[in-house]
């Protein structure tokens, strides 16, 4: 995973593409290295930690079926958590831009998901003069 630093965008796209291939045959493990490896990395820069996100979702979205409840239950909080990060981030330099796609989870007669208010929190927080 050390490779989602490379400048290469080819070299970027092959590690998020070899992530997938392997939780195609073993997601748990692959989730719990990814989740493992982003703890680890907590500087890694966003848009490196952005691919092994991407992995993780797809990663998920493929295998939903075939995950163990508690393993679902602790990557979606967990990459939840780590994406809310990653737009509180981007929004210290775009808060409009993250702004209008924050605000577009937003459903008249919806509650939003506690993510959607923890990020519109954290983005008022980081970008408070």
């Amino acid at each position: 995973m050390d490779a989602t630093t490379d400048k290469d965008l080819l070299v970027q796209e092959q590690i998020y593409n070899a992530l997938c291939y392997l939780g195609e045959s073993e997601p748990e493990e692959i989730l719990h290295a990814c989740d493992e490896y982003l703890r680890q990395h907590d500087k890694l820069a966003y848009p490196h930690r952005v691919i092994i996100l991407k992995a993780m979702e797809t990663v998920v979205k493929n295998n939903i079926a075939f995950l163990d409840k508690s393993t679902a239950k602790e990557v979606v909080r967990d990459w939840q958590q780590a994406a809310s990060s990653v737009l509180v981030a981007v929004g210290q330099r775009f808060i409009n831009k993250v702004m209008e796609e924050v605000l577009t989870k937003f459903q008249p007669g919806i509650l939003p998901h506690y993510f959607i208010m923890q990020t519109f929190a954290n983005l008022s927080v980081s970008n408070g003069k």
